[in-house]
This record gives structure tokens, C-alpha cells and sequence, in this order.
């Protein structure tokens, strides 16, 4: 592989790890979903899935959970496509609002967290939910700690899957919330533990996630500095995860935000991972931003034009949203459809399988081990027992245009471990002296 290819596939969705825990009205999946959906998605020549799950589903039926993430791992082995498991929450929980899935009824029964008190960002039950969780005071009934508690969950996801060939790596945390600026370096914390205990078991890539809202006028000062505080104090063989849902160059803000990302891939070092990519229009319905299915639409111009913008950049891997067997508004979150039971793929699935095949070429032979910051990655032998990612944390030098400033920084409170030598410091003097970033 060179720089200008990184690993391509979808945001995969399963059945019973997908389930809220209260909830008995979910469709059934078709039979052999996963084995097939493995099938067609190695047929189109992508090479992996970041395959979604929600703790609240492994705590309403453990043993359900644990039996399809087993048939993910060996019908990953069985086509030759890479997993990563993505430990996923929208909207927090259930608990907190009927649409949200996440994190478990066992931290919010018998305490001060009100059922149905809202879990989206600007929601008062969300905001005092994530501030309990980033000052690690959320506990379950017996008085054990959330985080100790996540790291448990995850372990044995771990065990299950890692030495099947087809483990790509772990996703901590989806998009966790950031509500105040204090708590940027708290959640570098939470990284850095729940990476420092899956490191006793797995040497495979961990993947950390930006978080939400990603506004870059709110008053969590959403900047590079910032943003590399949510690090992991160990960078071995870890990736960011950033969302991009439209042309980075579209307009200014999505080009602000784009370059927003690359600017704190090259003060941490750490590779980004598009675990979340699509095109989608938004418009403002009672002074918050939605997206607008009717005005949304993927074609194959401006998938080539996204996707040639990560190619530029040395983007380490993209994941396409989404493959699910259900319906969503929006007809391109839809790559396969359910008829009568049958997975038939719909016209997105085309554009993606032409569109990553026009810009990268085929991936038939691609071993994606070794890979580095700038995406690039060995063409040797692939051994099972040997990690398929080992991301390395050199090789970032590009300065994109961004008028993101930061504001004070307390270099006591960082997680991120920044080093400000050699091509580090060159960079963080050409963007303070271009005014894009300031010193405290």
C-alpha cells in the first residue's frame, strides 16, 4: 500500500448487539445476515467493517451478544475482512431517551439520573450523566466504578475475538460528550485507562473517538491543543476516529472542520480514522441543525470528490455509513435492503464499490498490517498471531488552513503527552506564528 491508500469498508450494524435493553419490537435480522453481509461486502473488494455494538444490548442478554460478535470474528476469517469493534452509544442510553442506545440500565437505576431525562447533547440529563462519568463518580449498584466496569465489558469482547486473523482492532467510545472545556483532558484520562487495561490482553490497534457536538463556535472551544488532550497517554499503535459527513471542501465550515482534524493529527501524531463518512445536507428546524433526507444525496460525484480528499490527506482508513438490514430516512444510509428476509444491495453499494475501486484500485493483495500515521503500510506476509494494524505514531507533516484558535491551556492537566521536538515543534511554530494557534 502507499500513503494515498488506506484500508476502505463500511459501519456495519448487527442484530442482537444492537438492541436496546428494554426493547422487544426490533425487526428481525434476515437468516445468515452477518455471514452474507460479510460475503458481499468482501465481494466489492472493501476490506473491512467497524462493526457496531452497545453495552446496554450485552447487559439485556450476554450470551446473545457474545454468539454473534463469535459469527462476526469467523465470517471476518471466512472472507477476508478486517473488524473493528466499535463499543457504540447514540444519544447515551436508553434509559435517558427511547431512541438513544448505549450505556446500561445498571448505571442509572436507583439514582439521581431521572428516566427519559433526555441524552442528547444539549439535554440536562446528558450533561450531568457525562460530567459524573469524565469525574469517574458513576457507579452501579454495588458501588463499582463505570469506567472499572466498561473495561471489564470490553476485556471480554477482547477475549472472544483477538486471535481470530480478522480482528483489525477496538473502538473505546464512540463520540463521547464534551460539555465543558474541563473536560477534554478528563476524558485523555479515561483513554489512557481503558487503553492501558486492553493493552494486557491484546497488542491490536485501539481506536479513540472525537466527541460531540462537534461545533466549532460553542463554548467548549472545540481546537487542536484541545482535541489533542483526549490522547492516549500511549500512542502505540492507536487511531483517532472523526466523522465526515460531506465534500471537507463543500463549504467553509465543513473545510474548517476538516482541517480541524488534520491540524490535531499532526500535533498528536496519531493516524485519523473516518469511521463515519457519507454526504448529507442539514438545515435548521427549530434552531437546531437535521438532517434533511430530501435534500441529501450520494452520487458518484461527490463520493469521488470526498474520497479523493482523503486520499490526499494520507487518511489512515474510511468506513462508509452504514450497512444495516433496517430502513433509515435517509435512502443512502441504506447500502443493502431487506426483501422477504433476502439482503439485496441498493444503488449506494454500487457508487461505493466503483467509487473506492476508481480512486485506490483494487485491494486484492493489500495486507493491512504495519500501518502509519501517514497510512502507510507493509506488503509482507500477514501471520496470524501477529497484529494487523501496529499503527505508528511518525510521519505527519502536512499544515492545512485552519482558523481554529484555542484558547489557555494548562499543560498540567494534558493527557496527550504532545512532544514539542523536532517536526512537533516546527509545526506548533508555524501555527502559533500564523495565528491558527495560541500559547497560554
Amino acid at each position: 500500500m502507499t500513503s494515498s491508500q488506506p484500508i476502505n469498508g463500511v459501519v456495519m450494524k448487527g442484530a442482537f448487539v444492537n438492541m436496546k435493553q428494554h426493547d422487544n419490537g426490533s425487526p428481525e435480522a434476515p437468516q445468515d445476515y452477518i455471514d452474507d453481509s460479510l460475503k458481499m461486502i468482501s465481494k466489492a473488494g472493501l476490506d473491512h467493517a467497524r462493526f457496531l455494538f452497545y453495552w446496554e444490548a450485552f447487559e439485556r442478554d450476554p450470551k446473545a451478544f457474545m454468539k454473534e460478535i463469535e459469527s462476526v470474528a469467523k465470517a471476518g476469517d471466512k472472507y477476508g475482512v478486517k473488524i473493528i469493534y466499535d463499543n457504540h452509544q447514540w444519544h447515551t442510553s436508553s434509559w435517558l431517551e427511547d431512541k438513544g442506545t448505549g450505556f446500561p440500565w445498571s448505571l442509572f437505576e436507583d439514582s439521581k439520573y431521572s428516566k427519559g431525562g433526555g441524552g442528547n447533547t444539549p439535554d440536562k440529563g446528558a450533561q450531568v450523566f457525562w460530567k459524573d462519568w469524565w469525574d469517574r463518580s458513576v457507579k452501579d449498584n454495588d458501588g463499582k466504578d463505570g469506567w472499572t466496569l466498561m473495561a471489564e465489558y470490553l476485556k471480554k469482547i477482547v477475549l472472544e475475538v483477538d486471535n481470530h486473523s480478522s480482528t483489525l482492532g477496538y473502538e473505546i467510545l464512540s463520540e463521547p460528550h464534551v460539555d465543558n472545556t474541563d473536560q477534554w483532558s478528563k476524558i485523555g484520562k479515561f483513554n489512557s485507562f481503558i487503553t492501558e487495561e486492553l493493552r494486557d490482553i491484546t497488542s491490536k490497534t485501539i481506536v479513540y473517538s472525537m466527541n460531540v457536538p462537534v461545533d466549532l463556535n460553542s463554548n467548549i472551544n472545540i481546537s487542536p491543543q484541545n482535541l489533542a488532550k483526549m490522547a492516549p497517554s500511549s500512542k502505540q499503535n492507536i487511531a483517532f476516529k472523526i466523522s465526515v459527513y460531506g465534500v471537507p471542501d463543500r463549504d467553509d465550515y465543513q473545510k474548517e472542520r476538516f482541517d480541524l482534524f488534520l491540524d490535531t493529527r499532526d500535533l498528536t501524531g496519531v493516524p485519523l480514522y473516518i469511521g463515519e463518512w457519507n454526504n448529507v445536507v442539514r438545515t435548521k428546524e427549530g434552531g437546531v441543525f437535521k438532517i434533511n433526507p430530501g435534500a441529501s444525496d450520494f452520487t458518484n460525484s461527490n463520493a469521488g470528490k470526498i474520497l479523493e480528499a482523503f486520499k490526499k490527506e494520507g487518511i489512515w482508513g474510511t468506513a462508509f455509513w452504514k450497512w444495516d438490514y433496517r430502513d433509515a430516512d435517509t435512502a443512502s444510509f441504506n447500502l443493502v435492503n431487506d426483501e422477504g428476509g433476502k439482503l439485496v444491495p441498493t444503488k449506494y453499494f454500487g457508487i461505493l464499490e466503483d467509487t473506492v475501486k476508481k480512486v485506490y484500485g483494487s485491494f486484492d493483495s493489500v495486507s493491512t498490517s504495519d500501518v502509519s500515521a501517514s497510512g502507510n503500510t507493509s506488503t509482507g506476509g500477514e501471520d496470524d498471531d501477529t497484529s494487523t494494524s501496529d499503527v505508528s505514531a511518525s510521519g505527519n507533516t502536512s499544515t492545512p488552513d485552519d482558523d481554529t484558535s484555542t484558547g489557555g491551556e494548562d499543560d498540567d492537566t494534558s493527557t496527550s503527552d504532545v512532544s514539542a521536538s523536532g517536526k512537533e515543534t516546527n509545526l506548533i511554530n508555524k501555527l502559533v506564528k500564523t495565528g491558527k494557534i495560541h500559547r497560554s
